[in-house]
C-alpha cells in the first residue's frame, strides 16, 4: 500500500568517474564497466593445403603463373583497393628479382585470416608461404572462391554482383 522504497526496484548506478581535466583530447579513459569483448573463434580452412587437385585449371594457372593467382587474391582481400595487374606485376618483379615474393603473399594470407576469421594452420603462414607457395595460393584462391567470390571479375563486380553499393574510386587531379 505504500510506495516502494526509491533504491528497491531500481537501483543507484556506481560512482560517476570524473571528467576529464582541461586539454586531455588524447588521454586514454578505461572502457565503461559491463562492457564485453566480442571474439570469434577461428574457422578451419574450407579445403586443406593439399587440395590443389580439387580445382585443376587453377591449379594449372598457379603452377605456371602465379602471378595471376596472387593478383586475383590480393584484389579480393584489399577490397578493390589495389588491381589484380598491379598485385601480380609486383608479385611478378618480386620473385624475378629477389625471390622473396612469398613475404609479400605471406602478408596477405595473413590479412585474409583476419577477415574471414580462419585458423593458422597448418602451421604459421610465412612458412607455409616459403615452403608451399604454390599450394598456400591455391588454397587461398578455393576459399575465397567457396566463399562466393568470382575470382576472375574482380572486387567491384562481385561487389555489383551481390547488389552492394561500391564507392567510386577517387582519381589523381584532372588533368586537361
Amino acid at each position: 500500500m505504500y510506495p516502494p522504497k526509491p533504491n528497491e526496484y531500481y537501483p543507484s548506478p556506481g560512482p560517476a568517474m570524473p571528467p576529464p581535466p582541461m586539454g586531455a583530447a588524447n588521454q586514454y579513459y578505461p572502457p565503461a564497466p559491463n562492457t564485453l569483448a566480442v571474439t570469434q573463434e577461428p574457422q578451419p580452412w574450407s579445403t586443406g593445403l593439399c587440395d590443389c587437385t580439387d580445382d585443376c585449371g587453377n591449379c594449372c594457372m598457379t603452377c605456371f603463373c602465379p602471378c595471376i593467382t596472387f593478383g586475383r587474391i590480393a584484389e579480393i582481400v584489399d577490397q578493390g583497393a589495389t588491381s589484380c595487374g598491379t598485385s601480380g606485376a609486383l608479385y611478378a618483379l618480386l620473385e624475378y628479382f629477389t625471390c622473396c615474393h612469398w613475404i609479400y603473399s605471406c602478408c596477405y594470407r595473413s590479412k585474409m585470416r583476419a577477415q574471414l576469421h580462419l585458423a593458422e594452420r597448418p602451421c604459421n603462414d610465412c612458412l607455409v608461404h616459403c615452403c608451399c607457395e604454390s599450394c598456400a595460393l591455391c588454397q587461398e584462391y578455393r576459399e575465397l572462391k567457396n566463399r562466393g567470390f568470382d575470382m576472375t571479375i574482380g572486387w567491384h563486380a562481385n561487389m555489383a554482383r551481390r547488389g552492394m553499393i561500391v564507392p567510386p574510386v577517387m582519381q589523381g587531379s584532372m588533368m586537361r
